[in-house]
């Protein structure tokens, strides 16, 4: 598996509307629907764990993340594209994205984004950056 397929799984249902706990791609995704959707298409194994909270702000993203099999923690100044980002929108933990690798230097990632009601591709700005708390990357990924 390259990178360069998980971006592509990820980028295929850019625009699919945002729900919560959404996983059907082109109807309903949110941010672990993505991440749920891209295990599919690539044939990875993966916990998918339903029910959590709106904004899982005790530590269950964070848990959910370290238990899949497909994953492995990795330091966030070296992710890459394919990466999974865990980030903060208010506190620890409670958002994933897809880094989109690299455009003239500059990191994008992809996301099912409440805020922007759909699955969307954008530069990570300084913003973006700061909410970055954690990393993994899928086994066997080839770099």
């Amino acid at each position: 598996m390259k990178r360069s397929d998980i971006v592509a799984a990820a980028m295929a249902v850019e625009r699919t509307p945002f729900m919560h706990q959404g996983r059907i791609a082109g109807l309903a995704l949110d941010c672990v629907g993505l991440y749920v959707h891209v295990c599919g298409v690539l044939g990875l194994e993966c916990i998918d764990t339903t029910g959590y909270a709106r904004d899982p702000y005790d530590g269950t993203l964070e848990r959910e993340l370290d238990r899949q099999p497909c994953l492995e923690r990795i330091n966030p100044a070296e992710a890459k594209a394919g990466d999974v980002l865990a980030m903060r929108i208010s506190k620890a933990p409670q958002h994933i994205a897809i880094h989109a690798g690299f455009i003239d230097g500059h990191p994008y990632i992809i996301h099912s984004s409440e805020e922007a009601g759909h699955v969307c591709h954008h530069r990570v700005d300084s913003t973006w950056r700061h909410r970055i708390l954690m990393a993994y990357r899928f086994k066997g990924v080839e770099e």
